[in-house]
């Protein structure tokens, strides 16, 4: 039998000849080369030495037959064949690990390493990106001018046609449908597809049908039919493909995959029947070559359900699985007293998401909850209310704020709040001094202070708490996870975390982007709060914004004028900042401004603020730095100009920058592209002021790729999920994620092996780390 320390040398061998083989075998994975890897590793294997001699000298052809032979040797323990130039692909059983070369013949490779399908998973996951209903395609007679349409066709004969116009050629085919009616099918200048037509072949063209004398299909897209039916009188799979990768030789590729890799063992095992979703290896099928419309319905389902499963098992496991932190006590006394202290009523809302907290504040388990809510939602007030019952039972909590004003603005709400329930609150931020900081220091580790609120000057080295029992973090995105975590170490048991976020976030993005924690949203605002009052202008009639402008500030208010965000150039956002902030200093010469950016250093940036709120300036000219949240009592006009290059949900929140001081608010957005489609989707600003309702049209209208700044860590491209139709199945996956780890935290039982070979063969796919 073979020993224990040979099985673990056999699989630390294979991960990165596996990786190698998923990286196109470029030599890159490990550093140094794989060569010296293995002559360090493989000492017990001298064929293995032999194998890899030279390797680093091949080109990435000469390797793969290399690294094949090394995963038989170490998988199965055969000999290290190398295989001959011509191997035709393996018949019989493959694995999902295996390389993907070996279901095609050897001119077949290059067309996979090109698309990235490097092992039989791959393959299997290479999902249609549409589909097209063959089963009955039109005859001839029965097509239309202008018509798009797809047909099978037999070639009759085949021609060059030179045109009267220089440099113009046309490749005429003359074909036949099944009835015998003829046409004409035409490629402009492209020569090549004469040497790739037979006569007598059997076509699958697609294209736009013109009646001129004749029925002609200026023809979008061919392929051969062959001898196969994978291509007609069947529901078709068009796949992600690359020129020179035509469809006819991806669904080979596929179809093969899946009959020599299927059965497959079910990542879901005995949880897919209490879901309702089809097999594992059902849905595999029925997504690639679907028997009707109701299989692919049923195959995409259960796909998308493992898609979210993965990724929500991989939050939970990233975050540590199910954290056992403290119980703290909730009296009834408690609730009502910090009610009471309060100098206004509470929303709905708010009680509802303090009864959630309160009864995750009890549980064992460490809270980990983000709350959402709208600008001037009251998100503030929930957050005392977890920090006073974390006094109460005698723990300290703190609050890490993005930039110091916000801090500081914080600081003042919790200390109103909080001061007539006799607790302490203590500020600490990097721009005091080291006195002032070394005795905010003392009163946090002696435990006099009982709440913290700073920026990141709460995780530097030297601060320290008696008990830390709770941590909120507003606005995580400018931050970063890890920021978050430095503050949870800082803890002598894990404590319990809030996250506030003012960017609203469709409930489908939060649920996959902050997966880790449970979700509660404010989605009423206070009695009293005015609508910002929006109106979308088109480029011509911009001036009559700064008139406007020019009106407010002539009553004693404020102004923002945001200049156009810029995609990844911050300095031509800056640049088109100053120079709105010239023309503006010229038609506005009585009206005093500041100019304020991403270039300037953080103190500075603050100082600028800070100046506009005390009433120093009249007009602020900004790119899309203006803080999440600060207060500017006196600020009632947004102006965003090219406001068609920003999102709704950030238009949204820019324009709650405004009115928050009890005078009415207005927000003017300056359409540069004034098309109808731009015009429509701005409007949306126009007719709601829920913030919630505007993420989820943004979500529609342009997808989670636009929205993807919502957090630093990124998010992963989904292949068939939609996030915004999918809250139901996220929801449900979500929910059994957290049912599994409950039982198996790491994943280690029996019944939860194939869900554990899935998560961990996906990881590398999708960009995660191993994190099991």
């Amino acid at each position: 039998m073979e020993g224990v320390r040979e099985k673990e040398l056999r699989e630390r061998l294979l991960r990165p000849i596996l990786r190698e083989l998923r990286d196109g075998a470029k030599d890159q994975v490990v550093v140094g080369g794989l060569e010296g890897l293995i002559q360090n590793l493989a000492r017990p294997f001298p064929e293995l030495l032999t194998l890899f001699q030279g390797y680093g000298a091949k080109t990435p052809e000469e390797r793969l037959p290399v690294l094949e032979a090394a995963l038989r040797l170490l998988e199965d323990g055969a000999p290290p064949r190398l295989p001959q130039a011509q191997e035709r692909p393996r018949p019989g059983k493959l694995s999902p690990q295996d390389p993907a070369h070996l279901l095609v013949p050897p001119q077949g490779r290059k067309k996979l390493a090109e698309l990235g399908l490097r092992t039989v998973r791959d393959v299997l996951h290479h999902y249609p990106r549409r589909y097209e209903d063959r089963r009955a395609l039109p005859g001839v007679r029965y097509l239309e001018e202008g018509q798009k349409a797809t047909l099978s066709v037999r070639v009759l004969s085949k021609e060059l046609v030179k045109t009267p116009k220089k440099g113009m050629q046309l490749v005429q085919v003359r074909a036949q449908d099944a009835w015998g009616w003829r046409l004409t099918l035409v490629w402009f200048n492209q020569p090549w597809v004469l040497a790739q037509i037979a006569e007598g072949a059997t076509l699958i063209v697609t294209g736009r049908v013109q009646r001129r004398g004749g029925v002609q299909l200026w023809v979008e897209h061919f392929e051969d039919e062959g001898t196969e039916s994978l291509s007609t009188g069947r529901i078709v799979p068009i796949y992600p493909a690359k020129e020179g990768v035509g469809q006819a030789f991806l669904r080979r590729t596929v179809h093969r995959a899946l009959e020599a890799a299927l059965p497959l063992p079910d990542p879901l095992g005995a949880y897919r029947e209490e879901e309702g979703l089809p097999e594992y290896t059902e849905a595999l099928r029925a997504i690639h070559f679907p028997e009707d419309e109701e299989a692919l319905k049923r195959a995409l389902l259960r796909l998308k359900f493992d898609e979210y499963l993965l990724l929500e098992l991989k939050a939970l496991l990233d975050a540590g699985g199910m954290v056992l932190g403290r119980a703290f006590r909730v009296e009834k006394a408690w609730v009502e007293a910090f009610k009471r202290a309060l100098p206004f009523p509470l929303t709905g809302a708010q009680e509802r998401v303090m009864a959630e907290i309160a009864k995750d504040m009890q549980s064992p388990r460490q809270m980990a909850r983000l709350l959402q809510g709208d600008v001037g939602s009251g998100k503030t007030v929930v957050a005392a209310f977890a920090l006073y019952l974390a006094a109460r039972n005698g723990a300290q909590g703190a609050l890490m704020a993005p930039t110091e004003i916000l801090a500081q603005q914080h600081y003042g709400n919790l200390t109103r709040y909080l001061f007539p329930l006799g607790v302490r609150v203590e500020l600490l931020l990097g721009s005091m001094s080291q006195r002032e900081k070394e005795a905010a220091m003392a009163r946090l580790l002696s435990g006099e202070a009982q709440v913290a609120v700073g920026t990141h000057a709460l995780i530097q080295e030297g601060v320290g708490f008696r008990d830390l029992g709770l941590a909120v973090v507003d606005e995580e995105h400018r931050f970063g996870v890890l920021q978050r975590r430095a503050l949870l170490k800082m803890a002598q048991v894990p404590p319990d975390v809030l996250v506030m976020s003012a960017t609203p976030i469709p409930r489908s993005l939060a649920l996959t982007l902050y997966g880790d924690l449970e979700v509660s949203v404010l989605d009423e605002m206070p009695p009293g709060r005015i609508p910002v009052k929006t109106k979308v202008l088109p480029h011509r009639l911009r001036l009559q914004a700064y008139a406007f402008a020019r009106e407010e500030v002539r009553k004693g208010h404020q102004v923002f004028v945001v200049a156009p965000a810029i995609e990844e150039s911050e300095e031509l956002e800056l640049k088109a900042a100053t120079a709105l902030y010239e023309e503006l200093k010229g038609l506005l010469p009585e009206v005093r401004m500041a100019l304020l950016h991403g270039r300037m250093p953080a103190r500075e940036k603050d100082g600028v603020m800070e100046a506009f709120r005390q009433g120093a300036f009249d007009l602020l000219v900004s790119t899309t730095v203006i803080e999440v949240g600060v207060d500017i009592p006196r600020a009632t006009l947004m102006v965003v100009e090219n406001a068609e290059r920003f999102g709704l949900a950030q238009l949204h929140q820019l324009r709650g920058r405004v009115g928050r001081g009890g005078l009415p608010g207005y927000a003017i957005l300056i359409a540069g592209e004034a098309g109808q489609k731009t015009l429509r989707r701005l409007r949306v600003l126009e007719e709601s002021a829920d913030g919630f309702y505007i993420a989820e049209m943004d979500l529609k209208l342009r997808g989670p790729g636009e929205l993807r700044g919502t957090r630093q860590s990124g998010y992963p491209e989904l292949r068939l999920g939609d996030l915004a139709e999918d809250t139901e199945v996220i929801e449900g996956a979500r929910a059994l994620a957290k049912r599994i780890l409950e039982m198996d935290p790491d994943l280690s039982l029996p019944q939860h092996q194939a869900l554990k070979d899935e998560l961990r063969a996906q990881a590398e796919r999708i960009g995660f780390r191993e994190v099991i």
